[in-house]
């Protein structure tokens, strides 16, 4: 091989290279806008439950706070003979911004600024201020100057108007003081999450009870959800019957029928059976679905007859086939449908608001607990938001357990 085939083998081995690096470099890059666009969605998908359980721990003070807030903050106190007295950030005599207790109101000062910026002002004390006899005129109008001596320095200052300051002093050095007006003090604060608020809202209308009341409920209609759609879809799946399909048929059309549509026979029903105003009329009605019947028989259709009926010839049951053989090989499907009836038996809002009296705390439920509280704490909105986040904590861990049985359950719809 000569010189030149030498040179030209490593030209082109040095190309192959450069545009290896430069497809990944590209290629990385395109991740990253990707990951990047997703974290803003996924930012903005997330701040309000953030911003949400934040309040949750606020006073009612910080939660109107302007501009707003995310993490909760509350003025610090210090006791003084025994009385919890507010800390404000004061600059000190000396210049020094420090954490200061309010001594004394209404100390006589005035509101000085510079002869040649009378637009920045400081609020001084008239003990620090000297009147000199001289005048200027602002704007037209003539004002005295003043020799003020304040926090080591000695200046000639127009008094624009006279004002009234707090005294703080310092809780460790009382012998360092500051003066601010108290209106526009700014109070010292820190970062303190008020977990009382959890506890007071639980006392407020049985809120308490309306979340055991929801738990039982939700239990028990997934419960008897899964149980009903399971051998629902079993029967439907795998016994042979006269009218077997025209029945599925029929059952599954009553989903198009709007639930609006059925609260008034559905409710004289309950009446009649005397279970208004009762758990029972919250629990019943709910145990047997047309969706999860549906869902199940989809999924035991997949199953192989093979394993039904190698099992049927060793002598096992229809009982036991269905327990031991189609329910450990539907899991996903029984945790999607898990999740879906826990999510609506736990925002169910319309039908116990019907069945159950306003008056009946004992039977309440977190939805109807949830929307008393929102008339009740319309001034603490911090109560609220406590009420919500222990209303969305509970499902969104159902929904962080069961994920994975339930992206399993989309994944095997797709396979043939």
């Amino acid at each position: 091989m000569t010189d030149l085939d030498t040179r030209t083998t490593d030209d082109a081995a040095k190309a192959a290279r450069k545009q290896s690096r430069k497809a990944k470099r590209s290629k990385w890059l395109g991740w990253a806008g990707i990951y990047f666009i997703l974290g803003i969605f996924a930012v903005a998908m997330i701040f309000p439950f953030v911003y949400m359980f934040f309040t949750s721990l606020k006073d009612s003070s910080d939660v109107f706070t302007y501009p707003p807030r995310v993490l909760p903050y509350e003025p610090e106190t210090i006791d003084v003979d025994g009385e919890p007295l507010p800390l404000f950030t004061i600059e000190s005599d000396e210049g020094e911004m420090r954490s200061m207790v309010l001594v004394e109101s209404g100390v006589e000062a005035g509101l000085f600024a510079l002869p040649a910026d009378p637009e920045t002002t400081i609020a001084v004390p008239l003990e620090f201020a000297v009147d000199t006899g001289q005048t200027i005129d602002v704007d037209g109008e003539p004002l005295p100057i003043y020799t003020v001596t304040f926090q080591g320095e000695t200046q000639d200052l127009v008094l624009l108007r006279g004002t009234a300051v707090g005294r703080f002093v310092d809780p460790d050095d009382p012998t360092v003081e500051g003066f601010a007006v108290i209106r526009t003090a700014e109070p010292s604060e820190s970062i303190t999450a008020r977990w009382s608020n959890y506890g007071e809202v639980l006392g407020i209308r049985n809120f308490g009870g309306a979340i055991t009341n929801t738990v039982l409920i939700t239990v028990l209609v997934v419960a008897g959800t899964l149980f009903t759609s399971i051998m629902g879809g079993y029967a439907f799946a795998r016994l042979r019957f006269p009218g077997r399909d025209q029945i599925f048929v029929a059952y599954l059309g009553s989903i198009m029928i709007p639930f609006v549509v059925l609260i008034i026979p559905l409710f004289q029903i309950v009446v009649a059976l005397n279970w208004n105003n009762t758990l029972a009329a919250l629990v019943w009605p709910f145990v047997y679905t047309a969706y999860g019947t549906f869902l199940m028989r989809q999924f035991f259709l997949a199953i192989p007859k093979d394993l039904e009926e190698a099992a049927y010839i060793d002598g096992a049951s229809r009982w036991r086939i269905l327990w031991t053989i189609f329910v450990p090989l539907s899991w996903p499907a029984v945790a999607t449908l898990a999740v879906f009836q826990f999510l609506y038996a736990w925002n169910s809002f319309i039908w116990p608001l019907v069945v159950i009296d306003a008056g009946n705390t004992d039977s309440f439920v977190l939805t109807l607990a949830l929307s008393i509280l929102g008339g009740q704490g319309a001034d603490q909105p911090q109560l609220v938001f406590a009420g919500v986040a222990m209303a969305v904590v509970i499902p969104l861990l159902v929904f962080a357990m069961a994920q994975r049985y339930f992206v399993e359950n989309v994944a095997s719809s797709g396979i043939k």
